[in-house]
């Protein structure tokens, strides 16, 4: 028996796809400086893995164990620094407790200054064992970066700090603090987490996920409170690097009045700014913001500010008694207060809102919603009709084919209605993303271009069934070699624009979630094509009996269809409820972006 070449292909790209593009043997030598993982996403805020020692204090010479541990974890990277300057090279070397969990690496000019794992197998800890250079500085500090998952990850751990003999422990500790000190202009510290009592009552607030509670690791809250002539705004959310948010006209980066929270060396800078098109921020040299005051703490950022609702003095500010379209976005932020683009869609509101208004408390979404049909109706299409008719036109022609409907066989009716679905469901999507552009998207990679040949191949198909030759003629048999291998082609194509366009910030559905399910989708679609494909072959020779009785022949034969027709209508209807219950998690995750 050979397996379909839908199964093969689709397979082999799933187990490539699923591989782990990053350093699962340890080999992680390029991450030496910045500790940082080659895995294409932002690390975690909060951690969830500990360091500890065995000791405060060593001499050149001597043994200290350092120890890691936390809920499973698949990588690691641990380094020791001078903790007064924790981005110099790495200090001192280590001796390994466990070979074959943990492995010596070399930065720099230090041999064996750093350990990692040596293979993706889960661990709850590690223990390794830090040699004090003769040249230590006075105080270090162990850094670990730890891996959970290929998308989830935390950098730089602090651990603890270790110190001469001879020197004074630093005070305060030098590991790295969530408290922010002060900042370049004059400020005050926030003492607490910002509350969402009063929003929609005394101000408006817009939180994503919505009604979430502003002292949450998770939570992303702005508020405006009208106070006479001026208006308070507070903003929050869980960033190391920075949280802005703009007035905008429309529903386009360009044109806007942008206000930015930048994190810098545990400071915060308050700062307006004007964004043209979709490039850098522009920031002002003169901030006409009053009353700043912001905090660091567990990963989440704080900021808070007053501005008048005119000022007519500063160009480039928006009059807060107007409605706008409010964005909310979060990023990294470099050395010098650079700020990178934000890795995800910025959380836009549904509508234009006046901020100086009755008072709101809304929400918003990260996905556009023509972006969000776009997704809705290729999952339609490509988990349920197309995946359903291809089953029903392989394994139920002997199945169906003494079923009418229509005047044609039920299988061929049926398989033909689920397909035009797909064409028709295929070209609607396919054409709302360039209405939401206004044209080719150059930030979506591959995506575009693959749907382009899925769209493709989707109409070619009935097109060239129109000039289906009869069954008999001789060249039925090449049609029926094209048909197939366009059709697997398309649906090959489809499973691989899938998997790119989850991950595109436009709909950016949760990490890791998605591909798992989208893998689970693909080896249930597999495993159902297998399944079928062995019953249909033993069914095959069962009804191998040499007899010379005919009676006796035809007699199994019946008896063997009826057991097989059996069998495929449930396969049948459990694989549709399957389909839609991977069709449905898809939906609700669309939904909730």
């Amino acid at each position: 028996m050979e397996l379909p070449g839908f199964v093969v292909a689709v397979w082999i790209f799933v187990c490539f796809y699923a591989s782990v593009r990053g350093y699962p043997n340890g080999k992680v030598r390029e991450a030496c400086t910045s500790m940082v993982p080659c895995h294409g996403s932002s690390p975690q805020l909060s951690p969830e893995h500990t360091i500890t020692v065995n000791g405060t204090e060593f001499k050149p010479g001597d043994n200290i164990e350092v120890y890691l541990s936390g809920p499973d974890f698949e990588g690691f990277f641990i380094q020791a620094r001078d903790a007064e300057h924790l981005d110099s090279p790495a200090v001192g070397s280590f001796v390994l407790a466990d070979r074959r969990r943990s492995q010596l690496l070399t930065c720099g000019r230090t041999k064996n200054s750093a350990v990692s794992h040596t293979s993706k197998a889960k661990k709850k800890d590690i223990k390794v064992y830090w040699i004090a250079p003769g040249n230590a500085p006075n105080h270090v500090q162990f850094l670990a970066t730890v891996v959970k998952k290929y998308r989830i990850f935390w950098v730089k751990i602090p651990g603890p700090v270790v110190s001469q003999a001879h020197v004074l422990s630093p005070t305060p500790p030098l590991h790295a603090t969530s408290e922010a000190m002060s900042t370049s202009y004059p400020v005050s510290y926030i003492s607490k987490p910002f509350s969402a009592s009063g929003c929609g009552s005394m101000k408006f607030c817009i939180r994503n996920p919505s009604n979430c509670d502003p002292g949450s690791a998770s939570c992303f809250f702005l508020s405006f409170q009208q106070e006479e002539s001026s208006v308070l705004i507070e903003m929050s959310g869980p960033s190391e690097g920075y949280l802005a948010f703009a007035l905008s006209h429309d529903q386009w980066m360009g044109g806007d009045d942008a206000y930015l929270c930048i994190s810098e060396d545990h400071r915060v800078h308050v700062s307006t700014a004007r964004l043209k098109e979709r490039s850098h921020p522009l920031l002002d040299s003169e901030n006409a913001l009053e009353d700043v005051s912001w905090r660091i703490a567990d990963g989440v950022l704080q900021c808070s500010f007053r501005r008048s609702i005119c000022l007519p003095a500063y160009k480039g500010r928006f009059n807060l008694d107007t409605s706008y379209y409010i964005f909310l976005a979060d990023g990294e932020a470099g050395e010098g207060g650079i700020i990178y683009k934000h890795h995800r869609q910025p959380l836009v509101t549904d509508g234009l809102y006046n901020v100086t208004g009755p008072p709101q408390d809304i929400g918003g979404s990260r996905s556009p919603r023509l972006v969000k049909a776009h997704g809705a109706l290729m999952f339609v299409a490509w988990i349920t009709t197309v995946s359903i008719g291809v089953i029903v036109a392989r394994f139920f022609k002997p199945v169906w084919s003494h079923s009418f409907l229509f005047g044609k066989e039920l299988w061929f009716q049926v398989h033909r209605m689920l397909m035009l679905t797909t064409v028709m469901l295929t070209s609607i999507s396919f054409v709302l993303p360039f209405v939401y552009r206004g044209g080719w998207s150059q930030q979506a990679g591959f995506h575009p271009y693959l749907g382009c040949a899925v769209l493709a191949l989707t109409i070619f198909q009935p097109l060239m069934a129109g000039f289906r030759p009869s069954r008999h003629a001789p060249r039925r048999q090449l049609f029926n070699w094209f048909h197939w291998s366009t059709g697997t082609t398309a649906r090959i194509l489809a499973v691989v624009t899938m998997f790119l366009g989850m991950d595109l910030p436009a709909l950016d559905l949760p990490d890791p979630w998605d591909t798992y399910a989208m893998i689970g989708f693909v080896a249930w679609h597999v495993g159902t094509d297998v399944l079928l494909e062995i019953h249909s072959y033993c069914l095959i020779r069962k009804v191998e009996v040499i007899e010379d009785d005919r009676v006796q022949i035809l007699q199994s034969l019946t008896s063997a269809e009826a057991e097989g027709c059996l069998f495929k209508q449930t396969v049948l209807t459990i694989y549709v409820c399957g389909n839609i219950i991977f069709l449905v998690a898809f939906l609700t995750a669309i939904n909730r972006v």
